[in-house]
């Protein structure tokens, strides 16, 4: 399960009219912890804002899962509920959970969020859709040398090993 940091940014940025305004905007951020988050975000945010800017909180966020859809970028936060059986007591219990999902507006984001959603074995609602003030989310991406590290120098594939030729080896190792 993937755990979502908040990450709030202050800088100065440059207005249509050539100004510079100090304003503060808010990230998303997929991590393991605070420290990673507030790394990445650094990471993220250094090339991309010119001048120098400062992470002024990083908070844990009740957002569970995210839904991107491409044509546009603005967020918006869906509450979500279902009725869950309790196993131990067999008491029904109330679950709310928040997704962010991407739509041109509100009527869109209710539209999406129910279509990626479509799936759940239980029933839901969606009492509650509003657009979000996160500027963009950064979730967590492997690299290509963690998804394919090198192989080291002294592997062989398995077509190509002669298991007589090894057992040979260990012999005179020892």
């Amino acid at each position: 399960m993937r755990t979502w940091f908040l990450c709030k940014v202050k800088y100065a940025k440059e207005n249509e009219q050539g100004l510079l305004k100090n304003v503060s905007e808010q990230y998303l951020v997929d991590a393991v912890s605070f420290t990673e988050a507030e790394a990445r975000i650094y990471d993220m945010l250094g090339s991309v804002i010119r001048g120098d800017f400062q992470v002024t909180s990083i908070g844990k966020s009740n957002i569970v899962d995210v839904f991107f859809y491409e044509d546009i970028d603005v967020w918006h936060k869906c509450k979500i509920t279902y009725i869950v059986a309790d196993a131990d007591s067999g008491k029904e219990k109330k679950v709310t959970q928040y997704m962010l999902v991407t739509a041109h507006h509100v009527k869109e984001a209710y539209e999406r969020i129910y279509e990626s959603l479509n799936n759940m074995l239980v029933s839901f609602n969606v009492p509650e859709v509003s657009e979000s003030p996160i500027v963009e989310i950064f979730p967590y991406e492997k690299d290509d040398e963690e998804l394919n590290p090198a192989i080291p120098d002294n592997f062989k594939p398995l077509d190509k090993s002669n298991p007589e030729e090894e057992e040979i080896q260990e012999e005179t190792d020892n």
